[in-house]
């Protein structure tokens, strides 16, 4: 049975460690406003971005000297994993290696190859731990991405498609719902879909005037929104985990509150129990002695 002693530096430790996923429960919710408010400013903008250039290719119609538009048999698919830098967020990281690996293995069932870029150290270091061949990856960037980390991945994921060492490419990343809920999305960035990527996006009315040329236009709408899309995914996902690592940090700190409360109790008892047993060791003396 542990001594008075033994629990007490337990409370400590636990006391301790509660100390600190206080700490990270704090900081994580200062930075999960800030998120929220960035991907809130930018939805509106990447809705309509996407609607545009589905209703400009649309409108336009096949256009040969397009390579992102171009779509052809699947023989090889890119899987973009979008996980974060640090652990310590529930469910955050293991949800979207779950998801893509699912993605991987159904591609593989139908004959395609799998090529793998990491964005997120946890994503990279888990797929190479699954023995999985990662062509790319980019870390360091998922506490507070930019506009250029998401250039730099459009860029890479343009020149495979272009390549045609991809012939589709698939992003899985988590959707900002609210500082409790996170919601895993699988879109498909390349080819350009036919359709709205979203249901959120508003149809554009009316008929188009172009000008310069309609090729012209989509020549630099297309990549523009390559990036958007990716920097929107890249912001809803730092969102996400900030809110995961809240959540995971506040229910380690209640269970740190209910295990200082158990461990308090089980001393209370110790000591009752020693405070017992010297009563009845000094009546079992006095008694000896008459």
């Amino acid at each position: 049975m542990a001594t008075q002693q033994d629990i007490k530096r337990r409370i400590a430790s636990v006391n301790n460690t509660k100390k600190i996923t206080k700490a990270m429960e704090l900081v994580a919710g200062s930075r999960l406003r800030r998120a929220q408010a960035r991907i809130e400013a930018l939805r509106p903008y990447a809705d309509r971005m996407q609607q545009l250039v589905v209703d400009v290719a649309g409108n336009v119609g096949h256009v040969s000297d397009q390579p992102l538009l171009a779509r052809r048999d699947v023989r090889s698919v890119a899987v973009i994993a979008l996980t974060g830098d640090r652990g310590l967020a529930g469910a955050f990281n293991a949800n979207i290696v779950r998801r893509s690996l699912e993605i991987a293995r159904a591609e593989r069932g139908e004959g395609r190859e799998v090529v793998w870029l990491a964005v997120g150290r946890r994503g990279a270091s888990t797929l190479r731990f699954r023995r999985q061949t990662v062509a790319t990856d980019y870390t360091g960037i998922t506490d507070r991405p930019t506009y250029a980390d998401a250039q730099a991945i459009a860029r890479r994921v343009a020149e495979l498609y272009e390549k045609g060492e991809v012939d589709r490419v698939v992003m899985v990343y988590n959707h900002f719902l609210s500082a409790l809920s996170q919601r895993v999305d699988e879109v498909e960035l390349l080819p350009v879909p036919g359709e709205a990527l979203t249901g959120e996006a508003v149809k554009l009315e009316g008929s188009f005037i172009f000008e310069p040329d309609e090729r012209e236009i989509l020549h630099d709408l297309i990549p523009t929104y390559l990036e958007i899309t990716i920097y929107r995914a890249l912001l809803e996902s730092t969102a996400s985990e900030h809110g995961a690592r809240m959540t995971a940090m506040r229910n380690a700190s209640d269970n740190a509150g209910t295990l200082i409360d158990d461990l308090t109790l089980k001393m209370n008892r110790a000591r009752q129990a020693e405070i017992t047993q010297e009563i009845l060791e000094v009546v079992a003396g006095a008694d000896a002695l008459t």
